[in-house]
């Protein structure tokens, strides 16, 4: 079963964290939402809390297929300043493990030029964040093990896209349906 860990910082952008455990939970991957800090509450950027399933410190990494950073402000500065985060990321791109950011959490790849020479997306405005990428500007890019996404408005289109990366293309499109998506 696809394992997929989600990261919550203080600040955090709802839509951006629980729209993908929703549809990926749908879709039947086993989704962990993790808080970075010491407590499994975590209050979002618009005050709406959020419990967690894990902490940080008892997440086991070593089963990932991937590990997604939602955005949000001051949620993905939060998540960046994580060292412990920061390490599980550079050990998982090592091993070609999927790792997703959306929003102004493609920030974090770029501060670790995770993204030199390769397509990216963000929210505008941290275009100058992503170091050394090829910002895009599009909704989506995926390039290799990085997917990033633009912002909250396409958080449906990229949560479906991680299901058709782990799926293929037809149970994305029978999900997408099932929820009424157009």
């Amino acid at each position: 079963m696809t394992k997929i860990l989600v990261h919550l910082a203080e600040g955090f952008e709802e839509m951006e964290a629980l729209i993908p455990v929703d549809i990926w939970r749908r879709a039947g991957f086993d989704v962990e939402t993790i808080s970075i800090s010491k407590k499994l509450e975590v209050n979002g950027a618009h005050k709406i809390k959020v419990v967690a399933d894990k902490l940080f410190i008892e997440t086991n990494y070593d089963n990932a297929d991937m590990l997604f950073l939602p955005g949000g402000m001051p949620g993905a500065t939060n998540l960046d300043k994580h060292e412990g985060l920061r390490d599980k990321i550079l050990a998982l791109n090592d091993k070609d493990i999927k790792i997703g950011a959306i929003c102004a959490a493609p920030l974090i790849l770029g501060h670790n030029r995770l993204l030199v020479g390769k397509k990216s997306t963000c929210f505008p405005g941290f275009e100058n964040e992503l170091i050394g990428a090829e910002y895009t500007a599009n909704p989506i890019e995926t390039e290799g093990n990085i997917i990033t996404g633009k912002g909250a408005g396409v958080t449906f289109e990229f949560a479906l896209e991680i299901v058709k990366q782990f799926k293929g293309e037809n149970f994305a499109t029978e999900l997408a349906a099932k929820m009424q998506m157009q």
